[in-house]
């Protein structure tokens, strides 16, 4: 209806046109015809997107708005996705089963109701919808069963189902099978096809009733295997009615008492309190039966008071069933070692009473790991949690021991394991455990070691206590050499690799090359920060310490011999402070006339009393600082004939230096030079013509 009335909205839509006193003509909206589908898609968990929708003639579309529209089949608006590839990115499984119609919407100006969770017949404006597409989404349908219910006698012939017929004619679903269960769901057998159903012997299953189902499925369902139980099934599915197949044959007692719980720790462990209500039996024969959980025969105690002779606490731990088996003359299989399933001939078992052997289990702690740092101060662990709800054991007890299994303590309670100081164990790791154990246990002490524990017990897993001394973190970057002069010199480009450092506190250390403490900036900005042009000649090393809050000596004028504490020093980073002055110079000056005639300056003397630098040698430069000549000793200098060079004015200086001093070639300027180096005083040459 909905459908319908939104068509002959659209149609009436059509029929109008607007005009305004001026004649003009309203734009009428066109949202065209639309194909592709329609869809019909299973509802399983797995993404299903519609594709191959198309508008016909889109150059016929009119509306300067667009959208898509997809409703429900009452026409409610479940989303407005704004393009084509927007809609085919919509994945339908994930609304349900059901049905939604696929829109194309225009409009002109205002348009007022298109939202998601508004009604499309509440829609406002000057729009157009086209025609629609349907999505149908359908959840799996079962198959529909009839035939039976049969009823079986158990003789030992052989006994099968027949005119079972299966209605699939709304089945919805890609994968399907039978399914036999007995009356708890529980999964006894899966023929694929009816011819397999129709195969199996019903005779061969003793006494009781079963129940024939069809599923229908997607790939995916989990459970679905013999031995599983229908309740437990999860996925897509869905089942079919039953048929019921009762087998008939000798009735069993019915059994109370128990369930029964033992420790298995060496002590006799004796059922008692089994009744049996043989009131509707019905065999000759009876004897009572004990399985372990797969049905395999342990024992056959005639009567009750042998049963509550046998001693459960030797078969160790696991579960075992007790029950009551009822039997004609014939029966085959009975027997200690055979399995329960495999009896043959007329038998009936009643239900059965488990049980449980069980080992002493402590179950599992969590929290942690604990890493302390040793520096004095107390270290206690918290947030201890025990998951003892499934855990067995009369006794408990927590237990402490080093990383070798040696046990440090035994404090019998959470509260008094919250209480160990680890601090005072020094350095190392030790290991917290919780164990229950029974009376028969051994070796328990302190001292011990928990390999040689002896007995009924059971420890959990461990929490490790890592107790630790401080870790300096790793400085690279450098070394530094640095020139005493006018400008300032700082370090950078150092790095710091934290990953393996420990400490709570932490500061870089500046010292000099005998360990006594020049500075102690708090960051690697505040190091970077440090001007050492201002410390003179020398070495100096910048350490990172980390430490704790007991550390004493750590001040500036303290040598790092003399910390104490708890604490660890990096790497040290060298930073060199090398300083230059150049000799002094005397001699001269000296004035040579140009003719010709060799003229050579002698009688300099230089006088190194104050000079340093690595390397030295002479500078001849022009009036300008241009350099001419790099003699690199004095008899150079006095070795050069001046007269050849013209008149003019040169000067003699003496240059100490560092090593990677640049410009000091012949053809460069002196004020050029850079790197660490000294100009001596000059001795000025004068080259005049006659």
């Amino acid at each position: 209806m909905f459908k319908k009335a939104l068509l002959g909205l659209i149609a009436l839509m059509f029929m109008t046109v607007a005009c305004d006193d001026d004649d003009d003509i309203e734009i009428v909206p066109y949202a065209g015809t639309i194909t592709g589908g329609p869809f019909e898609f299973v509802v399983d968990g797995v993404a299903d997107m519609v594709s191959g929708i198309a508008i016909q003639n889109p150059n016929d579309l009119m509306g300067n708005g667009s959208s898509w529209v997809i409703t429900d089949d009452a026409g409610n608006i479940l989303g407005l996705p704004p393009t084509l590839n927007d809609l085919e990115a919509v994945n339908f499984d994930g609304a349900g089963a059901g049905i939604c119609l696929i829109w194309h919407l225009r409009y002109e100006g205002v348009i007022t109701g298109l939202e998601t969770g508004q009604n499309a017949s509440n829609l406002d404006g000057n729009f157009d919808l086209s025609n629609s597409i349907q999505v149908t989404r359908e959840n799996v349908m079962a198959a529909s069963l009839s035939g039976g219910p049969f009823e079986f006698i158990i003789d030992g012939e052989e006994d099968y189902v027949s005119g079972i017929t299966v209605d699939d004619s709304e089945v919805v679903g890609s994968l399907g099978s039978f399914v036999i269960t007995d009356d708890m769901g529980n999964i006894l057998g899966l023929p694929p096809t009816l011819s397999d159903l129709e195969g199996v012997n019903f005779n061969g299953a003793g006494a009781g009733i079963c129940y024939i189902w069809h599923i229908t499925y997607q790939e995916g369902l989990q459970g679905l295997e013999a031995g599983e139980n229908t309740s437990n099934l999860s996925g897509v599915f869905a089942l079919s009615n039953s048929i019921q197949v009762t087998r008939l044959d000798v009735m069993a007692s019915s059994l109370s008492g128990g369930p029964f719980e033992f420790i298995i720790d060496g002590n006799d462990d004796f059922v008692s309190g089994i009744s049996v209500d043989d009131s509707n039996a019905v065999g000759s024969m009876s004897t009572f039966v004990i399985t372990d959980d797969s049905g395999n025969i342990l024992g056959l105690p005639p009567t009750l008071a042998d049963l509550e002779g046998v001693n459960f606490n030797g078969a160790g731990a696991g579960i075992c069933f007790i029950w009551h088996l009822t039997y004609q003359e014939g029966i085959e299989g009975l027997e200690a070692g055979n399995n329960a399933a495999d009896l043959m001939g007329s038998f009936a078992l009643s239900n059965s009473i488990q049980v449980t052997r069980m080992d002493v289990d402590a179950g599992s702690i969590s929290g942690g790991p604990f890493t302390f740092i040793i520096d004095g101060e107390a270290d206690f662990v918290s947030g201890i949690t025990m998951d003892s709800g499934n855990a067995v054991g009369s006794m408990s007890t927590w237990v402490i021991t080093d990383d070798s299994g040696n046990i440090l303590g035994l404090p019998p309670t959470l509260a008094d394991v919250e209480g160990v100081n680890f601090d005072g164990a020094g350095a190392g790791i030790c290991l917290i455990w919780y164990m229950r154990y029974q009376d028969d246990v051994t070796g328990l002490e302190v001292g011990q070691n928990a390999s040689n524990l002896g007995g009924s017990f059971d420890i959990t897993n461990s929490i490790t206590v890592n107790r630790v001394v401080p870790s300096a973190a790793v400085l690279s970057g450098g070394p530094f050499t640095i020139c005493i002069d006018d400008m300032d010199d700082f370090v950078s480009g150092i790095t710091i690799d934290e990953t393996n450092a420990i400490g709570t506190n932490s500061t870089f250390v500046i010292t000099d090359d005998s360990g006594n403490i020049l500075g102690l900036p708090p960051t690697l900005a505040d190091v970077e920060s440090v001007n050492f042009n201002g410390a003179g000649n020398g070495v100096c090393y910048i350490w990172n310490i980390r430490y704790q809050n007991n550390v004493t000596g750590l001040e500036v004028g303290m040598n790092v011999s003399d910390l104490q504490g708890a604490y660890a020093l990096s790497n040290g980073i060298q930073v060199t402070r090398n300083a230059t002055a150049a000799a002094t110079l005397s001699g001269g000056p000296f004035n040579f006339t140009v003719d010709g005639v060799a003229d050579m300056v002698s009688g300099i003397t230089v006088d190194e009393t104050n000079a340093s630098g690595t390397y030295s040698t002479f500078v001849i430069t022009d009036d300008v600082g241009n350099i001419l000549g790099l003699p690199p000793t004095l008899a150079d200098v006095e070795g050069i004939n001046f007269d050849g060079a013209g008149a003019g004015i040169c000067y003699i200086w003496n240059l100490r230096y560092e090593e990677g001093l640049q410009g000091a070639e012949v053809g460069m300027n002196a004020s050029d030079l850079q790197g660490c180096f000294s100009l001596s005083n000059s001795v000025q040459v004068t080259r005049s013509t006659p």
